[in-house]
Formats: structure tokens, C-alpha cells, sequence
């Protein structure tokens, strides 16, 4: 394995195209194709399903993606250090998220880090619930921030979050006090993907799909996709309350059961992690001071 063709690899799975690939790396197609080729004939999978019409990763494929590019990020790393030795050296910092919504919550916690750390260099990374948990099994993310689930490490929540309908304010539902979940068998679901979504949401969704035909269900991947299709009137979903927009044309009603969901950050250890004890301090003075967003 060489940095040619983590290169080819990262290329063509962001363009779809061993053309275009080709284009951005300045080499021919045919070059390009025999990198990937021998790239999977090394790692024994298949990282790529190509047709005449169409290039798509495999699941394989996506799952080696964010390897490839430590990888690169980490060989560009060393030949900076060495090309520049006298460069202060950084202090890198890498937070997992299972939701690009997440993502708003980080912005003040790590700008409190970095006026005590004036040489970090956060990374975000946003992939499904599965892979984040791998990540920090293996230390390849410093802390994870997401609902509580079956995940290795140490767990400190932050808040709670009741789980609740989302509907357009113009639906049947919109103007209840509570909902109960055999109501919602009347009304087409709108089905967060089982990677994308807390494990207690997909308990609940199996609960209403049960004895309906599989016409009243929309299927998406992420929370986010969820609530486009909601607000496009295609159906209701049950989402967390936490981060959900804050959409005039969009209702928000509690579940009669009141369920709700613990959020919080993942860790390994604290031991000789100067940035994860800051990270984790500046993230609770967030959440204390108000809204996290």
C-alpha cells in the first residue's frame, strides 16, 4: 500500500469517476484503474461496484475511506515536520459524530480549547454509529458525542433529550398535547436509517411498522433526511428533540410515554489527556450556560 494509491482511492470515491479522478491526480484512466485494482487485491475486498453507467463505494469501501485518509494525513504530516523542523508543532484533536447537527453543539467548547491550547488543530468526523464506536475502540478519535448507546469506553452524560413527532403544524397530529405510539399506525412513517439513528428511535419505529405494509414507510439515512421529507409532507417521523430546527412550519409533539434519550461524550481514559480533560470541561460549561447551539 502506497500513498499513490490512497490518493487514486480518496479521488475517485469523491468523484464517482475514474475519469475525473484521473483529471484532479494528473495521470491517465488506466493508471488510475490499476492503483484501485491493486489496492483491493491487498486488502482482499472489493472497494468500488462499477457498471458501464455507474462508480459506487462499497460498504467495504466506505468503511476504509476514513482510513485512507488518516493515513495520508498522518505521511503529510511527517513530511511537513521534516521539511519545516522548526514549525511549532500542532496539537491535534479528532471528535466523532454520528449527525452533521452535532456538529453545532462543538463550535464554542472548542474555541474555549484553543484559547488554552493555541496550536490545536481539531478534526470532526461525521459517519454511522457502528464505524464511530470502532474509532474509539481503536483511539483513532479522541471522544465521541452522541446519544448514549452499547459503546466501548467511559460515558458522561450532558443532557437529556425527550424523543418526539415531528409533523408539519398543518397536520392531524400537530395540535395534540401527547401522542401515543398505536396513533401513528393511521399515518405514513418517515424512517431514520439504522446507522443514523439512537437504538431506543428504532425500537420505537419497529414498534409502528409492525403489521403494515411496507408502502407506508419512507426510508432515509440520516436524522437530517428525516426532517426534509417530514416538512415536505411525505409522512411523520420520531426523532430527538436535542438540535432538531428550530422551524416555524414544523411541530413538535411529546410521545404519551415520555421517552427520552441520555447525550453525551465517549471516552477511553482521561490519563495523560491534557485536551480531552479541556474538551470535556468547556463542553459542560456549553451545555450549563444554556442552549447548546
Amino acid at each position: 500500500m502506497n500513498t499513490f494509491q490512497l490518493d487514486c482511492f480518496i479521488q475517485v470515491a469523491e468523484t464517482l469517476s475514474f475519469a475525473r479522478a484521473a483529471e484532479r491526480l494528473n495521470v491517465t484512466q488506466p493508471a488510475v484503474t490499476h492503483q484501485i485494482h491493486s489496492l483491493e487485491e491487498e486488502l482482499n475486498v472489493k472497494l468500488f461496484r462499477r457498471t458501464t453507467r455507474i462508480v459506487e463505494l462499497t460498504q467495504e469501501g466506505f468503511l476504509f475511506l476514513e482510513d485512507a485518509r488518516d493515513i495520508l494525513s498522518i505521511s503529510h504530516r511527517a513530511k511537513r515536520r521534516f521539511t519545516n523542523p522548526s514549525a511549532e508543532e500542532i496539537r491535534p484533536f479528532s471528535v466523532g459524530c454520528h449527525s452533521y447537527t452535532h456538529l453545532f453543539l462543538l463550535s464554542k467548547a472548542l474555541g474555549q480549547m484553543a484559547k488554552e491550547f493555541p496550536t490545536l488543530h481539531p478534526r470532526l468526523r461525521v459517519v454511522s454509529f457502528p464505524h464511530l464506536y470502532r474509532l474509539l475502540d481503536e483511539e483513532e478519535v479522541d471522544a465521541l458525542v452522541g446519544f448514549q448507546d452499547k459503546a466501548p469506553g467511559v460515558y458522561r452524560e450532558l443532557l437529556r433529550s425527550p424523543i418526539v413527532l415531528v409533523c408539519p403544524q398543518e397536520h392531524p397530529l400537530a395540535s395534540r398535547d401527547k401522542i401515543q405510539l398505536s396513533v401513528l399506525k393511521e399515518f405514513p412513517l418517515i424512517l431514520s436509517g439504522a446507522g443514523m439513528a439512537p437504538s431506543q428511535v428504532l425500537q420505537l419505529q419497529s414498534r409502528c411498522m409492525e403489521g403494515r405494509p411496507f408502502s407506508d414507510f419512507h426510508f432515509t439515512e440520516s436524522p437530517e433526511s428525516a426532517i426534509v421529507l417530514t416538512k415536505a409532507g411525505l409522512g411523520v417521523s420520531l426523532l430527538p428533540d436535542l438540535f432538531l430546527p428550530h422551524d416555524p412550519s414544523l411541530a413538535r409533539v411529546p410521545l404519551q410515554e415520555d421517552l427520552s434519550l441520555s447525550f453525551g461524550v465517549y471516552y477511553k481514559s482521561l490519563q495523560s489527556r491534557p485536551l480531552l480533560r479541556s474538551f470535556l470541561s468547556a463542553l459542560q460549561d456549553t451545555i450549563k450556560k444554556g442552549s447548546p447551539l
